[in-house]
């Protein structure tokens, strides 16, 4: 890709998330800004595939920890933006703005200026004065990812506006989305364009490829099979391509397919009753199919997903549990969700501090639908450690115990909840293993 960098409306009016109109309900469910979060265990496989599972994690290490001085001052987190810049920064100010924050100034202008004059945007450019080219490698989930933070602050300009266009641009042909231009459709960067759509103001139904499909024809495809493999959506083996059920994919399948995303209200009253799972006709069953797949994983695992790396034992995934909460909620699966999100707020903590900013803000996106306090989660305040990740923000008013300098201590922070997936696929694709589930830091499918 070839072109200049163009960075707009650095003093464009923005409005808060609270103050921003909620776009109408798409024929899949109710449209709501959405954002899909990346997981790491799928890049773990891949990263293991190429390089073996003992070289790894030594080759992850030596890009853990720059010097804090390398960093832009207007970026969150303190490790290597290197894989997972524009998507840590992104999350940190969809969930300032959920909570009322009003971002710096420079970490919003930080994101614009990492754009590409295309309007996609790559993970990081450490350069962002020098025009992409055929070498950036820019994505899909980084690009919409940035929409539904910019939309978020209510930074409604030329910069949203042409990732949107971009993302148009790069739909595959039945539908959906993969993770680079070109890859196969998979369910977690569908989901995230899906959300990216919605906060534009756009209809994801009517947003069709030149086969005349939406991505509403593309999820319900990606569903397996229900007496074998629960109705989840699949994961593709590294080498093969063949599916397996995945929890996280299921998560990003049913938010995706319900036109749902990271802004999820809590449920209502009761819960809703289940259906039985049936052959994914519509995006409506595939996302009954994947409740019922979620629930039924949930209900072994003590209310928290688990994940293991290659070599390694079984251990509580907080990520994808945040995950499991959103697409509970959306599916007015109150009890469930809330306790799942009670098992985040009671075990979270440690992970958080260790992840950063990332994963700060996705417990607040699970919190918020989980109808509980992102400001006392578990006794810990996550936005005012969501905002010490970063530049101190314009206003954090809804803060009961902090205020806006309360961001000037900064914690020690990783580089976000997808660390692990971001880092892998970052790794494949710069050796040219673009198959390697299917172009996806995430789930993929047929």
């Amino acid at each position: 890709m070839s072109g200049t960098v163009e960075v707009y409306g650095a003093g464009a009016a923005r409005k808060p998330c609270s103050q921003r109109s909620v776009p109408p309900r798409s024929p899949q469910g109710e449209a709501t800004r959405r954002i899909m979060n990346v997981r790491r265990s799928a890049a773990v496989l891949a990263a293991v595939a190429v390089f073996g599972s003992a070289a790894a994690p030594a080759a992850f290490a030596d890009d853990a920890s720059p010097s804090p001085a390398a960093l832009p001052s207007g970026l969150y987190g303190k490790t290597d933006p290197k894989f997972d810049g524009v998507f840590r920064q992104s999350y940190a100010l969809l969930a300032q703005s959920m909570e009322g924050v009003e971002p710096a100034e420079k970490a919003i202008d930080w994101l614009t200026g990492q754009q590409c004059a295309s309007g996609g945007f790559a993970a990081y450019r450490a350069d962002a004065s020098a025009p992409c080219d055929s070498k950036t490698a820019v994505d899909s989930n980084s690009t919409a990812a940035a929409v539904q933070a910019l939309a978020g602050v209510g930074h409604e300009d030329k910069t949203l506006k042409k990732s949107v266009e971009w993302l148009k641009s790069v739909q595959n042909t039945d539908g959906g989305w993969g993770y680079n231009p070109g890859l196969p459709t998979d369910a977690n960067s569908t989901g995230i364009v899906i959300g990216a759509l919605v906060a534009a103001g756009e209809n994801p139904a009517d947003v069709k490829s030149k086969d005349g499909k939406s991505a509403y024809d593309a999820l319900p495809k990606l569903v397996m099979d229900c007496d074998k493999d629960g109705g989840a959506f699949g994961l593709a083996d590294p080498k093969s391509g063949k599916l397996s059920p995945n929890a996280d994919a299921t998560a990003a399948g049913v938010l995706g397919s319900l036109g749902r995303g990271l802004v999820v209200e809590p449920p209502k009253d009761r819960d809703a009753t289940g259906s039985k799972c049936a052959k994914p006709d519509t995006a409506t069953q595939a996302a009954s199919n994947g409740v019922g797949y979620l629930l039924d994983t949930l209900g072994k695992t003590d209310d928290h997903l688990m994940s293991s790396m290659p070599g390694a034992k079984d251990k509580p995934d907080f990520g994808n549990t945040a995950d499991a909460v959103l697409a509970l909620a959306a599916a007015d699966q109150k009890e469930r969700a809330k306790k799942s999100a009670e098992w985040l707020a009671k075990n979270s903590a440690d992970w958080a501090k260790q992840s950063g900013p990332a994963a700060y803000a996705q417990l607040v996106f699970a919190a918020n639908a989980a109808g509980m306090d992102a400001r006392d989660f578990g006794g810990a305040d996550l936005v005012k450690q969501l905002n010490a990740t970063g530049p101190a923000p314009r206003s954090a008013s809804k803060s009961p115990t902090g205020s806006a300098s309360d961001s000037d201590e900064k914690k020690d922070d990783g580089g976000g909840v997808s660390v692990w997936w971001i880092i892998g696929v970052g790794m494949v694709a710069g050796i040219g293993i673009g198959f390697l589930y299917s172009g996806n830091r995430k789930k993929q499918q047929p």
